[in-house]
């Protein structure tokens, strides 16, 4: 099913009038400017190159060691990256031992919440080597694995990844941790700007699509609304001094990849196009790397069904090879369980292997931007750059984007997308195999079933260490690095994370930092009235 939101009808043919391009001005080689047809100038693999980028897939479960072993486990056969998530509390910033954290400890991603679970998660894993992908709260995964490279003798400033942001709507699509917009903001930037300082080669800064795109909106919103946060984030971070070209050529993209498999490769290309234009236009962007973002992609979770498990095999292997295609050089590819939970370690091997056959065995990337040039294609890139522009403009016009989110404008726009696609499904006008047609009994759709319904308990044993922990610390140390936290966030010109990075290792807990921070705009401590800040 094609998007609407680009066009409420699509032609069944184009012709050359439909894509009159000015080849210099709106597309360039691959690698030159405006980065339409790829952000790097290929390399042919007997010089060294290897288009098929950074090999990942999302990966985290229970405890740090058990995290551990999946990614041994998907290093070992053949992945060239992690992407690693946590579980529901450590991505609301809470800790396990809170009352309303007990029952999803370690059952959908990986519970972090001490320095120690760090040092433990990336032991005896080559992070000066590997790329590591954070689906982590911001700050947290920054401090997180800075602790854990300096635990293990690896210098901070060599360690690549990234860190996801979504700070304008993380409380509407996503997951929700109570913190107050300007709290978000502040975690971002700040995030961004220690890392550009003392970790050069990690990208603190993903503007994350896909959690925009997972909330049921359609393609033009989802590039919009992440391009409405990633303007006002580069602006925040200029408006405080930090040069441009210190932080751009770390920014990246991670964008959703559904099943309109032409509008997601139209988008792809016109969001290079976009933010080179804007970053060299508006910012005043010098260095050709401010103007090529990198852009990384997740299969869309959206599309995956728990009917006809295997179906979701084929969608991830299409949604594959619309992102190679389009030209993506990292990537995470969803398989069969993903509408059940997070990958298990048969769904591992099937995403990988996606990956390594699409790679390897097609063909498919060894011209780079091979639909370039498609009137199809060309008319549909500057269909798309044109809507995603106009929807901008829309916004900002309205008001201060913080004000917006504060006042539930986000969450209107996601909220309504989600009753749109539920309607759509149910009245059969979004054809979904499996589900609205070509569909089975329960008793015939078994294939899979068995391993994708596998159980993962809540980890109680996380939740009784947690605690066990916090009645052996070091009280008065503690209370010492949880004060200093709540000076440096009331300093408004202070950079927290230095701070959040010595609380933690004076053994604070997530839970506590960020209560702490709570305090400092004027925000409870503990927004559930469960618990209360240490020593008070």
């Amino acid at each position: 099913m094609t998007d609407v939101s680009i066009d409420t009808e699509r032609p069944l043919f184009y012709r050359p009038e439909d894509a009159a391009v000015d080849y210099d001005r709106q597309l360039g080689d691959p690698g030159e400017y405006p980065f339409t047809r790829g952000t790097r100038r290929p390399v042919p693999r007997s010089a060294g190159g290897d288009a098929a980028g950074i090999v990942r897939e999302l990966s985290g479960e229970g405890s740090a060691e058990r995290s551990n072993e999946q990614f041994r486990y998907l290093l070992a056969h053949g992945a060239t990256g992690l992407d690693v998530i946590g579980d529901a509390p450590t991505m609301a910033n809470m800790d396990p031992d809170h009352p309303f954290s007990r029952h999803a400890v370690g059952n959908q991603g990986v519970s972090l919440c001490r320095a120690d679970d760090y040092r433990r998660l990336y032991q005896d894993i080559p992070i000066g080597e590997v790329s590591i992908s954070h689906s982590l709260p911001y700050g947290f995964a920054i401090a997180g694995i800075s602790i854990a490279a300096r635990a293990h003798g690896v210098a901070p400033e060599t360690i690549r990844g990234s860190t996801i942001l979504a700070p304008l709507f993380s409380e509407d699509t996503c997951y929700s941790s109570n913190l107050p917009v300007e709290l978000h903001m502040r975690m971002a930037t700040d995030s961004i700007a220690f890392a550009a300082q003392h970790m050069p080669k990690f990208h603190a800064f993903v503007e994350d699509t896909y959690y925009i795109s997972d909330g049921s909106v359609g393609i033009v919103d989802e590039m919009a609304l992440g391009f409405v946060e990633l303007r006002e984030v580069v602006r925040r971070l200029v408006a405080r001094g930090v040069d441009v070209d210190a932080f751009a050529p770390r920014i990246a993209l991670l964008v959703n990849c559904g099943m309109d498999v032409f509008g997601e490769i139209a988008k792809i290309r016109a969001s290079r196009r976009l933010y080179a234009r804007m970053m060299r236009e508006e910012f005043g962007a010098k260095d050709p790397r401010s103007l090529a973002i990198n852009v990384a992609a997740h299969t869309s979770g959206a599309t995956m069904t728990s009917a006809q498990l295997t179906n979701n095999i084929v969608r991830g292997a299409v949604q594959t090879v619309a992102l190679h295609m389009a030209g993506v050089r990292a990537m995470e590819i969803s398989a069969f369980d993903e509408a059940i939970r997070t990958p298990s370690r048969d769904a591992h091997i099937i995403g990988l292997r996606t990956q390594q056959v699409v790679a390897q065995e097609t063909g498919i990337d060894d011209v780079a931007d091979p639909l370039g040039g498609s009137y199809y294609v060309e008319a549909l890139t500057d269909r798309l750059e044109a809507r995603i522009e106009e929807r901008i403009r829309v916004i900002e016009d309205l008001d201060d984007v913080v004000a917006l989110a504060d006042q539930g404008f986000f969450r209107a726009i996601f909220a309504e997308a989600m009753v749109d696609r539920a309607r759509e499904v149910d009245e059969g006008t979004r054809p979904v195999v499996g589900v609205n047609v070509h569909r089975m009994p329960l008793e015939e759709d078994q294939l899979l079933r068995d391993l994708a319904e596998r159980r993962i308990e809540p980890c109680y044993d996380i939740v009784d260490d947690v605690a066990a922990w916090k009645a052996r610390r070091d009280m008065p140390v503690v209370l010492a690095a949880l004060d200093d936290l709540e000076r440096t966030g009331r300093d408004r010109d202070a950079n927290v994370i230095p701070a959040v990075i010595a609380a933690l290792e004076a053994e604070a807990s997530m839970g506590e930092c960020i209560g702490v921070l709570r305090e400092t705009y004027d925000a409870p401590y503990d927004p559930l009235d469960a618990t209360t800040r240490p020593g008070r």
